[in-house]
């Protein structure tokens, strides 16, 4: 099994939904790095379950402890263990699929490859793993705070509800609302379709958009590991993500070259693109503008509705929807994406810097 991320800054992470607890072991992480342990909770409680009508209703905490690599509040360059416990385990709710496979779950995948599946929560499969995804990546972040490298992930569309083009909203509005979307009229409208889904006790997916301001040229290491390829790969490691696009992505095979094509031109002495089609990069590496991509997250797999499956023996049975999930999870994804992509722009970042002399 893979678990873990990362060339020079690297992370594992470990642990099961309902075990004793989650955590990550960060490997890489430059000395010196003053280690803000109210901006980690803060991280964490963004993706926390429980946090309001339209995300599931499992109380964790997430209170994290470190355990080492840090010292007198900064990184030692030795590893950093955080462990996150969990607290409101529900074991008992799954007892009904310990021989049934519930629909587009990883249940049938995981039992027949490994012989073996904790199906508590999905155990290892379960979306809980993030949490210390999120831990090492608010490290990651405040690694590229020293760069002023910024990312800010949001809502961009529930169902067919959507927002315009990131240029066009405040993105520091975001966290104004329980969904993360910083068009404020829209929010209610996805709040609304959220709740209603909620009642009809069903699922609805949706898109988070991420934006990186501030990266500087250089990042990426081409052929293989070109930084849009890494971010896909990082984004489409989280649960229930079915998609990834970047610049113009799909919408930009409508267009011609010439309407494509991001023009450049000198302010300043700085080079910069009139358009920004690219998604801040060209030929695997980052060229100095926005990177922005979108992340297609499916409707959550679990619905409080009886469903025709089969068991371990190949049996027909109805699987019944129980236990606490959310009706749609890109509210609480939005820090998850915000973490995968600081993981990725930090090890690129240590890695542009064996480039050249």
């Amino acid at each position: 099994m893979s678990n873990s991320y990362g060339t020079l800054f690297k992370i594992s992470t470990f642990g099961e939904s309902h075990g004793p607890a989650i955590g990550v072991i960060i490997d890489g992480c430059p000395a010196g790095l003053l280690i803000d342990e109210t901006y980690i909770q803060s991280e964490l409680d963004r993706r926390k379950p429980g946090q309001s009508k339209i995300t599931t209703q499992r109380k964790e905490d997430d209170t994290f402890k470190i355990l080492s690599g840090v010292f007198e509040g900064k990184s030692t360059g030795t590893p950093i263990a955080i462990v996150i416990e969990n607290q409101d385990q529900r074991s008992k709710d799954y007892s009904h699929i310990a021989e049934t496979f519930r629909p587009s779950h990883a249940d049938y995948t995981y039992e027949t490859k490994y012989g073996i599946r904790d199906y508590r929560g999905g155990g290892r499969s379960s979306a809980r793993e993030t949490a210390a995804r999120v831990a090492a990546g608010a490290i990651a972040k405040l690694l590229l705070k020293e760069y002023s490298i910024d990312i800010h992930a949001y809502v961009s569309e529930v169902g067919e509800i959507k927002t315009p083009h990131y240029t066009t909203l405040d993105l520091s509005k975001t966290e104004d609302n329980i969904v993360r979307c910083p068009d404020s009229a829209i929010a209610e409208k996805m709040i609304e379709l959220i709740d209603a889904v909620r009642l009809d006790r069903d699922t609805i997916g949706g898109t988070v958009t991420c934006v990186v301001k501030n990266t500087p040229v250089g990042l990426g290491e081409p052929v293989f590991d070109k930084l849009h390829a890494e971010l896909g790969k990082a984004m489409l490691s989280i649960n229930a993500v079915k998609g990834f696009e970047y610049g113009s992505g799909f919408e930009g095979t409508k267009l011609r070259g010439s309407q494509h094509n991001d023009e450049f031109y000198n302010e300043g002495g700085k080079i910069k693109t009139k358009t920004n089609f690219s998604g801040g990069i060209q030929g695997g590496i980052s060229n100095g503008e926005d990177i922005y991509f979108n992340v297609a997250f499916k409707p959550v797999a679990t619905i409080m509705q009886d469903q025709p499956s089969v068991d371990k023996h190949g049996n027909e049975t109805t699987v019944s929807g129980k236990g606490r999930h959310d009706p749609c999870v890109v509210p609480r994804a939005v820090p998850i994406v915000e973490a995968m992509a600081a993981l990725v722009l930090a090890d690129f970042l240590l890695r542009a810097k064996t480039s050249k002399l």
